[in-house]
Parts: structure tokens; C-alpha cells; sequence
């Protein structure tokens, strides 16, 4: 007859169905978007599907375009050109290295908070891994100290075994003798960037952009109260416990680890790392 075979498929589709279905998933999106404003059309679509609800990728763009539910991230971090290679206190040993479970590679590194009338710095510790964070910290001066205590912190926490990679730049709070003492005490493994070459140290640096374009710009920290107030819940809670990552097959850090953790270390995924050669 001439009539191609999709036809015989063919529903038609009420307006005002389309539209009270749309404003439904609308609702579900606002509702992820309380906790995890950064959340773009992909990862809302594996929540969604995490709970039950199996919605088309591009319709969820659709709706979200058409109710101006963006994510709050809206520039990323452009590519940086390479530097002159230097000599390192230490070398930088996680390029290619391979891991299968926790507590074999850890990366550190500090960043700083604006507030209307002072500088709040947070130095945290993530494992390569898992994307967990073992460990962090907060001072209102670059002293090593609050460096040290999160280490501390995250010693005590994941109980490391000797020969675990801790890698971090060449700031002198990571290179100073008391930091790397307490590290070569634990037996770790020392591995350092380049100077001035964030991309060496990837896995904390995405964090900090996550935490700054989720969280404190979002939220627009302003006081130290502010802090006090939000970062732990976003750190411990929302980042380690709610948002899902699509490094690890879009799972949180604590349901990965967790899987991971019953599984035998021949049948875990291993992960290669990058960075820059010295």
C-alpha cells in the first residue's frame, strides 16, 4: 500500500497529557535540584533511574530547557598550556599508575574561600578511587597545621597500609619537613606535581570545582557561619552520599566503595591514572 511500517506504530498523543506528564517530571527535577543544583540532564537521568523512573535522555533536556532548569555550573575550567618541566622535591609517580581498590593512591591539595571580609582556606584529601573525601580541614591562615590535621584525620579514619601514594603539589606545606616526616612515619609513598601545574593533580582540583560551583558560589557563602552551616553536610553527606559520579559508572563514593569493598581484588575495575610527565 505504500505506507511505511512506523505508522502502524502510531499513537497520538494528547496535549494536555504531554503537558501534565511534562510538569511532572518537572517536579521530580526541581526536587534533585534542592540538594544537587549541579546536576546536568545525564545525571539527573541516572537518579531518576536509580529510583525507578526510566525517562528518555532528550526529553529531560526538553523539559529542562522549557522551565529554565539548568545546572548551576555554567563555565568549566579551560585547558591550561603545559610548562617547563622541573625538578621535584619528590617525583611524580601517578601518571599510568594503576589501582583496584581504596587506600592505594590519596591526593591532597588547598584551596581558599572567599568571604565578604576575610580568606577561609580548606585543604582536603581525596581517595583517587573511591572520589571520597578521607579527610579535610579548615584555618584561616596557610600554615602546614591544618594540612597536617587532615592527614591526621584521615589516618585515623581509613587506616592506611604502608607503600599507599600520597601525591600533592610542591606548596611548602606539603614540602616542609614536619608534613613530610608524619608521611614517610605512616609509610607513604611521596609523589608531587609540577610547579604551578594543577593538571597533575586532577582528582582534588575537580572536587574543589564541584564544591565551589555546587556549593559556596551557589550558595553564596558570605560569613564563616556559612560555612560551619554548609560545607560539612556538602562534604560528608551530599558529595560522598547523594551525588553521583560518572567516573564511577554515575555511583556515589560511598556506594562504590561499598561495592567494591565485597568484591575480591581480581575481580574489582582497575583505574589507570593520568597526569603529566616530569
Amino acid at each position: 500500500m505504500g505506507v511505511v511500517k512506523s505508522t502502524f506504530y502510531y499513537k497520538t498523543e494528547d496535549k494536555d497529557e504531554r503537558i501534565e506528564s511534562d510538569l511532572e517530571l518537572r517536579d521530580e527535577i526541581e526536587k534533585i535540584h534542592v540538594d544537587l543544583p549541579g546536576y546536568g540532564y545525564r545525571r539527573i537521568r541516572e537518579d531518576l533511574l536509580k529510583r525507578g523512573k526510566r525517562v528518555n535522555s532528550k526529553r529531560i533536556r526538553r523539559v529542562m530547557k522549557e522551565y529554565s532548569l539548568h545546572s548551576c555550573i555554567r563555565k568549566l575550567m579551560k585547558p591550561r598550556g603545559t610548562h617547563t618541566p622541573v625538578k621535584l622535591y619528590y617525583p611524580n609517580l601517578i601518571r599510568g599508575y594503576q589501582i583496584n581498590g581504596p587506600n592505594q593512591v590519596w591526593a591532597t591539595d588547598l584551596t581558599y574561600i572567599r568571604l565578604m571580609n576575610e580568606y577561609v582556606y580548606l585543604n582536603a584529601i581525596i581517595d583517587v578511587y573511591t572520589r571520597k573525601i578521607i579527610g579535610w580541614s579548615l584555618s584561616r591562615d596557610l600554615s602546614h597545621k591544618f594540612c597536617l590535621m587532615a592527614l591526621d584525620i584521615a589516618i585515623e579514619a581509613c587506616g592506611p597500609p604502608k607503600g599507599c601514594l600520597h601525591h600533592s603539589d610542591r606548596g611548602v606545606q606539603y614540602t616542609c619537613e614536619k608534613y613530610i616526616s608524619r608521611l614517610l612515619e605512616y609509610g607513604f609513598e611521596v609523589s608531587q606535581s609540577r610547579l604551578a601545574t594543577p593538571q597533575d593533580n586532577a582528582y582534588i582540583e575537580s572536587f574543589f570545582k564541584t564544591l565551589k560551583k555546587e556549593e559556596v558560589y551557589f550558595k553564596k557563602y558570605k560569613t564563616m557561619a556559612d560555612i560551619k552551616n554548609n560545607l560539612p553536610q556538602f562534604i560528608d553527606e551530599i558529595y560522598s552520599k547523594k551525588r553521583l559520579h560518572s567516573s564511577l559508572g554515575y555511583k556515589t563514593p560511598e556506594e562504590f566503595e561499598s561495592e567494591v569493598l565485597n568484591m575480591k581484588p581480581a575481580s574489582r575495575p582497575v583505574q589507570k591514572l593520568w597526569g603529566w610527565k616530569v
